[in-house]
């Protein structure tokens, strides 16, 4: 970056302190004063396992000791630890440690495939990495093993599955039992406008972007959550979404600390599962994707005996397009208020609604632009349109993201010359400042809320023996709102299933959610004019019946 560059951050850097949208407090410190006045209660509540306030800070504190020490991994400040763990109370003990250490989470989703994991290792220089003994029905040391033949350099933390770390914590092998290590100095953890949490997001081609995050984003994003939703200490939290990515880090890791709510978390989304954790808990905030509403109320409308949701008063739903009829039926039926906020990892949000807002502009449009976030819209050569209502929105504020981590080519694209940051949709404004959204300029595919590369896909079929091009389209789906359909043009006197596709993907470590869900074979790919694959004629292909072997 620029002196320039540098000095500008600087400047919206006090800005936003001196407006008060951002701060000194950091997470440890918000979980040490809900520990100190209410140590007994829960933090996190998971299946029978319950974690205390009280729980919570200690084990966070003895495991940021033992990442610290010269005995233990010996952390030292800034440096990268990989978290590769599911959706439990572990997950933000060790969220929490890591910041107290001193070091820089790199948050790994659950369903990473181990080619994904080997490029966020090696993208971030991880120094750490902190996973179970066991990921998904596979034993994580022979995959370490692989990955460091491979040339990657890496501490193994292995943490037991109940808790923080106990008898089972072992570093490389070498177990870190017996009495607690010394504490840390004081001053030794992440401040709030340092970098604290990199994690990954998917773009039109390559592998996935390191996106870096600062505290102080999601504690402005807090703010406009609280107002949003009209919460308070009393709620409890149900957040069925994963952790490292934005949504999941406010609504399960950020906001409820702060508020000094329970979260319930489930490792695995299960509609019924939900529903009854609801009904258990008397949760009464629901954080989830759309398509995971459409799953809950298809559940419920399914079920001989009603459950009960009285509780339940707001649910943040995103990711994905909000079907109003869907989300009008939900509202009716457990008597919820549904909100969301428009934005992305990167830019966190751009626009939200609000408990005050109707309910067609709840459900129809993305709701209020956010006046702090300074939206700006633009044509795809770059010039602000603003002024006409329609194109590529771009904010500038303080809910952004620092950018990507040593990507000097992906922040070109992402940022303005003047220093927006730009989303991958087309929007039009009202006059009001209502916000909806009306196309896409990016290359992706939006599956259960979930951004998945066209081009990521394209890569991975490709590489498949019987395949000499691959082109990935969308196709729509009741529930998921869109699946991911792969046309391939096959290699001289090869066949190919979707079976065996998908056996190969999975023995080359390609991350579940890039696994084509529909194969269609043609003799050739269509092309446009410059050689390129015609995906507009692909997408018409794609509405026809499957199996398609032309």
């Amino acid at each position: 970056m620029t002196d320039s560059g540098q000095a500008d951050v600087a400047s919206m850097t006090a800005e936003y302190h001196r407006r008060g949208w951002w701060g000194t407090t950091t997470i440890a410190d918000i979980v040490a004063g809900q520990a100190g006045s209410q140590g007994g209660n829960a933090a996190f509540a998971a299946g029978d396992h319950c974690l205390s306030w009280a729980e919570y800070d200690q084990q966070s504190s003895r495991l940021a000791a033992l990442l610290a020490q010269p005995a233990g991994a010996g952390l030292r400040r800034g440096e990268r630890v990989a978290v590769w763990l599911p959706d439990m109370p572990l997950l933000h003990v060790v969220y929490l440690a890591v910041e107290k250490a001193g070091g820089v989470i790199v948050g790994i989703g659950a369903r990473a495939g181990h080619a994904e994991l080997r490029h966020l290792l090696a993208k971030t220089n991880a120094t750490v990495l902190i996973s179970l003994a066991e990921h998904r029905g596979r034993g994580t040391a022979a995959l370490v093993e692989g990955l460091r033949a491979g040339g990657l350099t890496f501490r193994h933390l292995v943490l037991g599955a109940a808790g923080a770390p106990g008898p089972s914590a072992q570093l490389d092998g070498r177990a870190l039992d017996g009495p607690d290590p010394p504490g840390l100095p004081a001053g030794t953890g992440v401040g709030a406008d340092d970098l604290w949490l990199v994690n990954s997001t998917s773009g039109t081609t390559g592998l996935p972007k390191c996106v870096m995050h600062a505290q102080n984003r999601w504690m402005y994003f807090h703010q406009l959550a609280v107002e949003a939703g009209g919460l308070t200490a009393g709620d409890t939290w149900l957040s069925a979404l994963p952790s490292p990515f934005g949504f999941g880090i406010w609504t399960a890791h950020v906001t409820p600390a702060i508020l000094g709510c329970c979260t319930v978390l489930v490792e695995r989304f299960s509609p019924g599962e939900v529903l009854s954790l609801i009904a258990r808990h008397r949760v009464t905030v629901l954080a989830c994707v759309t398509t995971q509403l459409i799953m809950l109320l298809n559940a419920a409308e399914q079920r001989d005996v009603e459950v009960d949701l009285a509780s339940l008063r707001v649910m943040y739903a995103g990711g994905e397009a909000l079907p109003y009829d869907r989300a009008a039926r939900f509202e009716d039926r457990f008597g919820v208020k549904v909100l969301q906020f428009f934005g992305s990892n990167e830019t966190g949000a751009l626009s939200r609604t609000t408990l005050a807002d109707s309910r067609e502009a709840r459900l129809r449009t993305a709701g209020r632009v956010i006046p702090e976030m300074r939206v700006r819209l633009f044509d795809e050569a770059g010039s602000d349109v603003t002024g006409t209502g329609r194109g590529i929105p771009a904010g500038r504020g303080p809910a952004t993201c620092l950018g990507y981590l040593d990507d000097a080519a992906a922040n070109a694209r992402l940022f303005t010359p003047d220093g927006w940051m730009l989303m991958g949709d087309v929007v039009q404004l009202d006059r009001d400042g209502y916000l909806t959204v009306i196309g896409r300029t990016a290359d992706v595919i939006i599956r259960g809320g979930k951004n998945i590369s066209a081009g990521q896909v394209e890569e991975a079929v490709a590489g498949h023996p019987a395949v000499a091009l691959a082109g990935a389209v969308a196709v729509a789906d009741p529930v998921f709102g869109e699946r991911v359909c792969v046309f391939v043009e096959l290699a001289q006197d090869m066949t190919l299933e979707l079976g065996g596709l998908l056996g190969y993907l999975g023995e080359q470590g390609v991350s579940e959610e890039l696994w084509p869900e529909r194969l269609e074979v043609l003799v050739s790919l269509p092309r446009t004019s410059s050689g390129k694959v015609a995906k507009g004629e692909l997408r018409q292909l794609a509405q026809g019946p499957a199996g398609r072997q032309a």
